[in-house]
C-alpha cells in the first residue's frame, strides 16, 4: 500500500433517506477511530496469571470527527438538520485505498467557531448508532 492524500479520507452524509450519500463539504480534516471494550475473564487459574479476554464479547463501536469550512449548503443545511431533529442517519467514511465502512451514526456535536478576520469554521463528531458493515475497495 502506498502512501495515501488525507483528502480522500470522506465523510458521506445520506441526504434523503434514501440512499443518496453526498461528501460533507468543506472538509480539512478527518478522523474515524474504532472501539471494542474488553470482558477480563481472568481467573487464579489463568495461565502465568496473565489477563485472559472473553473473545467476541464487549461492545464495538466508532467515532467520527471532521472540522472544515463552509462549502455546501445543502450539506450543511442536512448537518443542523439532522442533529436538530436527533434522526440517526446512514453515513459513509472512504478511506482511501481501504474501503467504505457505513452504517447508522448520530451526530454528538456541531460545532461552529470564526475569528473576525477569517472564515467561519465547523466541526462535527459522530457515534456509531448501529451495526456497521465495511466494504473492502
Amino acid at each position: 500500500m502506498v502512501a495515501q492524500k488525507g483528502k480522500d479520507l470522506l465523510i458521506r452524509l445520506e441526504m434523503d433517506g434514501g440512499g443518496t450519500f453526498q461528501t460533507l463539504a468543506g472538509l480539512r480534516a478527518t478522523r474515524i477511530a474504532f472501539n471494542a471494550q474488553t470482558v477480563d475473564v481472568t481467573s487464579l487459574d489463568s495461565p502465568g496469571g496473565w489477563r485472559e479476554l472473553l473473545a467476541g464479547a464487549g461492545m464495538r463501536s466508532a467515532t467520527i470527527s471532521g472540522s472544515g469550512v463552509f462549502r455546501d449548503e445543502a450539506t450543511d443545511a442536512r448537518a443542523r438538520e439532522l442533529f436538530f431533529s436527533g434522526v440517526i442517519p446512514v453515513l459513509q467514511v472512504v478511506v482511501p485505498d481501504f474501503g467504505v465502512i457505513e452504517g447508522p451514526f448520530q451526530i454528538a456535536s456541531l460545532e461552529y467557531a470564526g475569528d473576525h478576520d477569517g472564515e467561519a469554521r465547523y466541526e462535527i463528531a459522530l457515534a456509531s448508532a448501529g451495526a456497521l458493515s465495511f466494504t473492502a475497495l
